[in-house]
């Protein structure tokens, strides 16, 4: 029987410590690598003029001056409005659209699924300026340019691909005994879809409701297009539009304070619903 020297043990317990402090130094630089762009960008906002091109990774002093200028601003509020609005109703079309699709596609099965699949993913893959100059053209015949709708019909467009193609994803793998025991109980296939699979469906749902809201939130090509007025712009628009005579004179500090104003939201969207996010990223992974 073989018994481990002293010096290997100790040399064992070493490989195991530098192994967890390797691990730990990567994932503590993930982390510096993804929030310090955001830290920044919350230190520059509470900068005055004169202090926004000296280099300092500290809040020396607490100036919401900044801050205030924005929040004064009734186009800058009119436009986080327009933005809650816009992506609100594109979350509720994708999940009306992609909920009903999914079933379909996860649970009825007919000639030429497996294509269908590959043109909505396809669909998803196109770039935006792409599509741009045609999709202009339906906007004005549909006679809704400078209108919310048309952000909500073209943003649409983009987040409901991956919208069905996750969620038939998910409703592939429910267990079919759930469906044939409801459709004994005499559930139609409408009732199927919203009282048995759609509880069972929320992790799923929070996952690609949240990245349609963020996708939709952050849009600039097409609400820059498709609206006109002040009182129809989303939040990137409005933030692209505050400038001075040069780069130089840009109110760096007032963007960087709009930027913060608008990005906190969606940290406290992913705080709160972090748990089904996860859930829903990983539940998928694995086929029990």
């Amino acid at each position: 029987m073989f018994n481990p020297t002293p010096q290997q043990i100790l040399s064992k317990q070493a490989k195991k410590l530098l192994g967890k402090l390797a691990f730990y130094g990567l994932v503590l630089l993930i982390i510096l690598f993804s929030t310090f762009p955001f830290y920044y960008a919350i230190v520059t906002s509470m900068k005055t003029s004169s202090q926004l091109f000296e280099v300092n990774y500290w809040v020396e002093q607490v100036n919401w001056k900044n801050y205030l200028t924005v929040l004064n601003q009734e186009a800058f509020i009119s436009s986080i409005g327009n933005s809650v609005l816009i992506a609100t109703l594109v979350v509720l079309v994708s999940m009306l659209f992609g909920l009903t699709a999914a079933y379909a596609l996860g649970r009825v099965h007919f000639k030429g699924r497996g294509p269908l699949m590959l043109i909505i993913l396809g669909v998803s893959m196109f770039p935006q300026v792409a599509v741009l100059s045609g999709l202009f053209e339906v906007i004005r015949a549909l006679n809704i340019y400078n209108n919310p709708m048309a952000l909500v019909f073209s943003y649409t467009i983009f987040t409901l691909p991956f919208t069905v193609w996750i969620l038939t994803t998910f409703i592939k793998q429910l267990p079919k005994e759930l469906e044939e025991a409801a459709l004994v109980d005499g559930a139609t296939p409408w009732l199927t879809l919203f009282k048995v699979f759609m509880p069972l469906l929320w992790p799923a749902m929070a996952t690609t409701g949240l990245l349609a809201f963020i996708a939709a939130w952050n849009e600039f090509l097409f609400a820059l297009t498709f609206t006109l007025t002040d009182d129809q712009r989303t939040v990137p628009v409005a933030i692209a539009l505050i400038s001075g005579g040069s780069a130089y004179e840009l109110p760096w500090g007032i963007i960087m304070a709009a930027s913060v104003i608008v990005t906190v939201p969606l940290v406290i969207l992913v705080l709160i619903f972090q748990r089904r996010i996860v859930s829903g990223l990983t539940s998928g992974a694995v086929k029990g």
